[in-house]
């Protein structure tokens, strides 16, 4: 491998509205518990500063991550010692604790403008930069939704609109309403369903990916392979990381790391790499609680592949052989509920 040096992280259009990101982008959930054990606020504020001495000026959040809106108080902190002229902040709405641990989905104007106020006083600042409806409530139309949301638009509250896991038909039935700059998907070497027709959509309406989950939840950096799972992590219960499945899995892992010993960098790396290589308006959004591995993450900016490598990955990350359902999928099966059915 080649002697480290300063990746300088471009900027690039996202979406077709005006706003500009850095072209990798930095998942803020992970500081706060879900997928870990939660980092001290301290450490989470001086994390979120080294990636943006590094260049990382796209910073992703939601009021749901973390208990009693943690992650976006612990932003909130970090961006009083950044310029906040120089950083586009995403936080999200539309999924609401509800008594025993379950969550439900809500998308009322009310509850639009609810949260958005509250965001915007949890982060101690006087915009959102890109504003996502988390989940999309299908008991409210998608028209009410939007309608609020351009509200906020228009009160200069948000920046920008963006939806998260939405369908085809609703990304169109609010693109209608007010122009959506950003639809955010999980995308990994290891989830690809939105290749065939979402991100296609996306592109005739001028609309950006933003990648969540670039890294599928850390298995391309060894998660439940070379390291363990956390105890308190919701992996452990995630499909693709138990049992006869997180075996098959590990055969996939295998492949990919002796690939990118070929290519001469580590295993994250060429996978943040291929989702780069998948077209210029295509963010991914790493998470990651250690300095060393977001000084990983960041070199894959740097990282070429032609289209035969491209191919190549493919072929050796066949879709066909991944074992069990992603994150989307078990949360619907499980715990999701709209905002209607009464809590129990």
């Amino acid at each position: 491998m080649e002697e480290k040096q300063q990746i300088q992280i471009p900027r690039v259009k996202l979406g077709s509205q005006g706003l500009e990101v850095s072209r990798l982008g930095f998942g803020c959930g992970g500081l706060s518990g879900f997928l870990n054990a939660p980092v001290p606020h301290e450490a989470g504020c001086l994390l979120i500063k080294r990636a943006f001495e590094k260049g990382i000026t796209f910073f992703d959040t939601a009021d749901v991550y973390g208990h009693d809106h943690d992650n976006e108080i612990m932003i909130g902190k970090a961006l009083k010692e950044l310029p906040r002229e120089k950083i586009q902040l995403a936080t999200k709405f539309g999924i609401a604790l509800m008594e025993g641990g379950q969550v439900a989905i809500r998308g009322t104007p009310e509850y639009v403008r609810e949260c958005c106020e509250g965001s915007l006083k949890r982060l101690g600042v006087d915009y959102i930069d890109l504003y996502y409806q988390h989940r999309v409530d299908t008991t409210v139309a998608i028209e009410d939704t939007m309608g609020e949301l351009k509200k906020l638009v228009e009160e200069g509250k948000i920046k920008y609109i963006g939806l998260s896991e939405a369908s085809i038909n609703t990304i169109k039935r609010a693109h209608a309403i007010h122009p959506i700059t950003a639809v955010q998907m999980e995308y990994s070497l290891w989830t690809r369903e939105i290749e065939d027709e979402l991100i296609p959509l996306c592109r005739e309406l001028g609309i950006g990916i933003v990648a969540y989950s670039p890294l599928g939840h850390g298995f391309f950096g060894g998660k439940a392979v070379v390291e363990s799972l956390p105890a308190e992590s919701v992996l452990a219960m995630h499909p693709r990381f138990t049992g006869e499945n997180l075996e098959k899995n590990k055969v996939i892992y295998q492949k990919v790391v002796d690939l990118a010993a070929k290519h001469g960098c580590t295993t994250p790396q060429l996978a943040l790499a291929w989702l780069l290589h998948q077209g210029i308006d295509i963010i991914p959004i790493p998470g990651t609680r250690k300095a060393e591995n977001l000084e990983d993450n960041i070199g894959s900016v740097g990282i070429k592949l032609s289209q035969d490598e491209m191919r190549e990955i493919c072929d050796v990350m066949a879709m066909n052989e991944v074992s069990g359902e992603r994150e989307v999928e078990l949360l619907a099966k499980h715990s999701w509920r709209h905002a209607n059915t009464p809590a129990r």
